[in-house]
């Protein structure tokens, strides 16, 4: 039982499907029929988080054991906790079957964000991106850049301040990935500023038509071009900061180094100096290689533009979606 429904969804959202154990385990979540959750004692099957303290029926019977720490220091506590430091049950790996071993351990009541985790600092899930090139820069676009960090909620281009956007991210520390790697970053011309937001989210208001024609504000939370919907997905992706050489993937066997370089004049950017691709199994369907650019910059902005390409293939049924990211190597 969450706060609120918006609570449980996101929850729903960020762990139905995810692995516990790399490749098993798999959590499968839905909603449940009841309205509202009874908890009579807290113990290893039940707990109250707004009731720490709820009484539990099976301690004082027979023999009072002798208390291992004395008396429950919760008010007189300085380890940063404050008084409300609950007494939840000791995750089974820690106890080492011994009764000098304490049954429960003292942890910190959950918080609206993980701030305590990282020396009080606020944290949260948008960022605020301004210095976009108010010409270049869409949705999409921005998309292309940050999902290579985290998972993309939502983007909205503000209309009080021309070249910025907030974008609602998955997680905090998709945030703190999109600022290390993508702040001062040069794209078209611009350097950007990437930062922690105070908003909470995304709210889809003042909505407007951007330069390009295409609308101020995105929803991408159902897109299959998120590359963190699952933790088996997210193992798969090379974090990795801005570089001139592009790991290219997903693209039918036709694909040549002129189609590359066609794509690169149909779309205004900065054609590649280098082109590698790799020998594709027997049985592969796709083919993937490496993109060098003359410089860092160029090669930021060919990603932001060609990133999620549909690539039609004569007689296809379904496009082949380019996918870009930047790769661990410098040169090639």
């Amino acid at each position: 039982m969450f706060e609120s429904v918006f609570c449980a969804q996101k929850a729903k959202a960020a762990l139905n499907g995810a692995d516990i154990y790399a490749g098993c385990c798999t959590l499968k979540i839905e909603y449940a029929r009841p309205t509202r959750l009874n908890v009579i004692r807290n113990d290893n099957d039940s707990w109250d988080y707004t009731k720490p303290y709820l009484g539990r029926r099976d301690r004082g019977k027979g023999r009072q054991r002798q208390a291992i720490l004395g008396e429950h220091p919760s008010s007189f506590r300085h380890d940063g906790y404050g008084s409300h430091g609950p007494l939840l049950p000791l995750p089974s790996r820690y106890r080492m079957g011994s009764r000098d071993t304490p049954e429960l351990v003292a942890y910190p009541l959950p918080q609206a964000s993980s701030s305590y985790m990282h020396g009080g600092n606020p944290s949260g899930s948008v960022v605020m991106v301004s210095g976009l090139h108010q010409l270049k820069m869409n949705c999409s676009r921005v998309f292309n850049l940050f999902c290579l960090y985290g998972n993309i909620e939502k983007v909205k281009f503000m209309k009080t301040i021309p070249g910025t956007a907030l974008v609602e991210m998955g997680d905090e520390y998709a945030v703190e990935r999109a600022v290390t790697h993508l702040n001062n970053v040069k794209l078209f011309g611009k350097r950007l500023n990437v930062c922690v937001s105070k908003q909470h989210s995304v709210v889809p208001s003042q909505i407007f038509e951007l330069e390009d024609g295409t609308s101020s504000y995105k929803d991408f939370a159902m897109s299959k071009n998120n590359r963190f919907t699952s933790a088996g997905q997210a193992s798969k992706n090379i974090i990795q900061p801005p570089s001139c050489v592009l790991h290219y993937y997903n693209v039918p066997l036709c694909v040549t180094e002129e189609t590359f370089v066609k794509l690169c004049e149909d779309h205004e950017v900065l054609s590649f100096i280098k082109y590698k691709v790799f020998d594709p199994k027997p049985s592969a369907k796709t083919l993937s290689g490496l993109l060098e650019w003359e410089c860092k910059t160029d090669a930021v902005e060919a990603l932001t533009v060609l990133n999620h390409y549909q690539i039609r293939v004569p007689n296809g049924s379904n496009p082949y979606t380019l996918k870009l990211c930047f790769s661990t190597s410098s040169h090639l």
